[in-house]
């Protein structure tokens, strides 16, 4: 069945609105909608498609909606599913950055934030949980995920270097046999070509424009997300500390807090959670030039983040079932994911650093340094507020938003009290 172009507009327009709580929300809510609802695909055409997803960079939500689109009315059905599932999220993340560069330095809203920052360490830390027990199958993946920790966290060293060894190290063990798939015969390797570049000069195209105009920031940032997008596995939990390592320590374009602030605010939006790009960009365009400069900052951010979903999807797309015969590729992204644990887990501990403690010395040895908070620096409302928030999460099993509105509403009567 193919649906007609208002249809697609309708369905796709819901799920945007709709896709709140990360991809595995997100993903479900889309079998719902396309599979069970509806008969636009059937359950193994998602499920390889959605294999597909995990196995290229970017949000696989998102992705996988783009691919929904793509097969029930090719380019354009792509680029309507998903944009829809990006622009409701993108709109209120623009609000987000309106009114936290207006009032988040006020002492009631920073107390709010406190509530929040306490919440995200929780999610955080679920989310760390849930993929480790998918990812780490065996001792072989828990060395992947230790090394990646001890790479990240003492050795600092660059996010993408981390990625490309956990891929080559899945992809040279790997002993298995390939599947036996009846793949249909490949399209035209023209076509392969025609489509690279056409997606590659949409992509690249305006960020070189702004390079050679003298636009420094604007091109830093582009830049800089364009990289983020072609190493984004695991989520944005995982390249947050990759963010960090630039948007922080290189750049000094926001500050740790903001960060923070950017994820928990990001996790309250619908869309992908990769969305906190947008963010990060608009407030450092905020800060360095004003709002005019912000909105620039914040499409500047979304072009050069999700132009490359829909060049992945449709590349990879018409080559679906001629992947799946190819288990060396699953096994690279295991390797991927298994190191992802590792990044997380240095996420977690740079999180819980930042917001229970005033102050964090750093002491080195060579090429490791290692953070050392003094005792003394402990924020006794900070840990009592990340206990309650692990009450409600873990305990209570409160949804992500509900508990990061109840959070900052605790975090507002303290300050009060």
């Amino acid at each position: 069945m193919t649906p007609s172009v208002a249809e697609l507009i309708r369905v796709f327009g819901r799920i945007g609105l709709l896709s709140f709580g990360g991809p595995a929300a997100q993903i479900s809510l889309m079998h719902q909608e396309l599979v069970e609802r509806r008969p636009w695909l059937d359950e193994q055409t998602y499920l390889r498609a959605l294999s597909l997803c995990m196995l290229l960079p970017g949000p696989e939500a998102m992705q996988l909606a783009t691919y929904a689109g793509w097969r029930l009315r090719g380019v354009s059905g792509g680029l309507i599913a998903g944009t829809l599932f990006v622009l409701p999220g993108a709109c209120v993340i623009a609000a987000l950055v309106g009114l936290y560069a207006a009032f988040g330095n006020l002492p009631i809203v920073q107390a709010g934030f406190l509530g929040v920052k306490a919440t995200v360490i929780v999610i955080v830390l679920q989310a760390l949980r849930n993929l480790s027990r998918k990812a780490l199958t065996d001792t072989h993946h828990h060395a992947i995920a230790g090394l990646g920790f001890l790479a990240i966290f003492a050795f600092n060293l660059p996010f993408p270097l981390i990625i490309l060894a956990a891929a080559i190290w899945g992809y040279v063990t790997f002993d298995g046999e390939a599947n036996n798939i009846n793949a249909e015969p490949s399209p035209k390797v023209t076509n392969y070509f025609r489509t690279a570049a056409v997606w590659l000069t949409l992509w690249l195209g305006p960020l070189l424009l702004l390079s050679v105009t003298g636009q420094k920031l604007l091109s830093d940032l582009g830049w800089f997300f364009a990289r983020l997008a072609v190493v984004t596995f695991g989520g944005a939990y995982a390249v947050l500390a990759y963010m960090t390592q630039t948007a922080v320590d290189k750049y000094q374009w926001v500050s740790t807090d903001q960060m923070i602030d950017a994820l928990g605010l990001a996790e309250t939006t619908p869309g992908p959670l990769i969305l906190v790009t947008q963010f990060v960009a608009m407030l450092t365009g905020q800060i360095s030039g004003g709002a005019p400069l912000a909105i620039a900052a914040g499409l500047v951010a979304l072009w050069a983040t999700f132009v490359p979903c829909f060049l992945w999807i449709f590349l990879a797309a018409p080559y679906l079932d001629q992947l799946a015969t190819r288990p060396k590729l699953s096994a690279a992204l295991h390797g991927i994911t298994a190191a992802v644990v590792g990044v997380i887990l240095n996420l977690s501990v740079w999180f819980s650093l930042n917001v229970l403690f005033r102050d964090i010395p750093e002491k080195s040895w060579g090429p490791v340094t290692i953070p050392q908070p003094e005792p003394n620096g402990l924020n006794p409302a900070a840990l009592a507020l990340t206990l309650l928030a692990g009450l409600l999460i873990f305990k209570f099993k409160f949804g992500m938003a509900t508990t990061l509105f109840m959070m900052a509403a605790v975090g507002t009567g303290l300050h009060f009290l």
